[in-house]
């Protein structure tokens, strides 16, 4: 044990007095200097280990979650069912807090409130976009879709209503950062007309222009463009992108794909809607050969 000032096992202020320690640090320092030596050592490696690991970037084995709610009941409970998953969890209670605490923690995630004093949830969200791609779990008491869409626009990758499940929250959190894991991890280009997904840079270009989509809205797209023009139930792009354990609706895949078509514009392969069915990509009608431009024969 090292105490204050880096003086061992004495109080600040009583030079006199040792510290009550115990087990095998105790016998060591009983035995000889040599032991305290020993301690201190050991005290210096374990505190460079966590200042390593939690060195913003560096690859922690332990996911952090940021919980971000003015109601203390609710980031309890949520807590409680994170932690009791293996999840690290940081908490914030109003929208400025949420701020301050994303550049501490660093999270995997962000489980974000929409109504939050100082700032709102969208404002957050907008800010926390603006920083970063981290995946966004809105959690809201609004049940409309115009506030569900709002959210998705500002930058959310997907959204809760209250009162919730805490055990459907905790699987809602693994399937995002399971599929967000599972496409970081690589593949190859998918190419269909002017459209390009490279998997392993989560980046999708349509001609010369980029589209900006969230995380939910690529691993949509990229399950649509694997078989293109190939019609996908809604309950299968429920499967595939947002995992077995989901417990949304298919309603969620409708609202995602509202907005991959918005981002793909005229110029990008259309998702068409099959009724009674779900949807596939169409790529665009191949261009007319130019005049002049046609192979001539020998």
């Amino acid at each position: 044990m090292v105490a204050a000032e880096g003086r061992p096992g004495r109080r600040p202020g009583a030079p006199g007095r040792p510290l009550r320690t115990f087990g095998p640090a105790r016998r060591s320092a009983d035995a000889s200097p040599a032991g305290w030596a020993n301690v201190r050592s050991t005290y210096a490696a374990l505190t460079n280990v966590l200042r390593v690991a939690h060195r913003p970037g560096y690859p922690a084995a332990v996911k952090t979650i940021l919980v971000v709610d003015d109601e203390r009941n609710i980031v309890e409970l949520v807590r409680l069912y994170l932690e009791k998953e293996g999840f690290a969890v940081a908490v914030a209670a109003d929208g400025e807090q949420a701020l301050v605490q994303y550049e501490r923690s660093d999270p995997d995630l962000v489980v974000l409130d929409l109504m939050l004093p100082k700032l709102d949830g969208f404002e957050v969200c907008r800010e926390l976009r603006r920083r970063s791609d981290v995946p966004i779990l809105m959690l809201t008491a609004r049940s409309e879709d115009v506030d569900a869409i709002v959210g998705l626009e500002l930058g959310a990758d997907d959204y809760v209503t209250k009162p919730f499940n805490p055990r459907a929250l905790v699987a809602r959190v693994k399937a995002i950062l399971r599929r967000a894991d599972a496409t970081a991890k690589g593949g190859r280009p998918i190419q269909v007309g002017d459209l390009r997904i490279d998997p392993r840079r989560r980046q999708v270009m349509v001609g010369d222009r980029q589209l900006e989509l969230r995380a939910r809205e690529f691993d949509l797209l990229v399950a649509l463009a694997r078989d293109p023009g190939v019609v996908l139930t809604r309950d299968a792009l429920l499967e595939d992108v947002w995992g077995t354990d989901f417990p949304g609706e298919t309603r969620t895949v409708d609202v995602h794909v509202a907005e991959v078509r918005k981002k793909l514009g005229a110029d990008g392969p259309q998702v068409e809607t099959v009724r009674g069915l779900g949807y596939r990509l169409v790529p665009p009608p191949r261009r007319p050969a130019e005049p002049g431009n046609s192979p001539t024969p020998d």
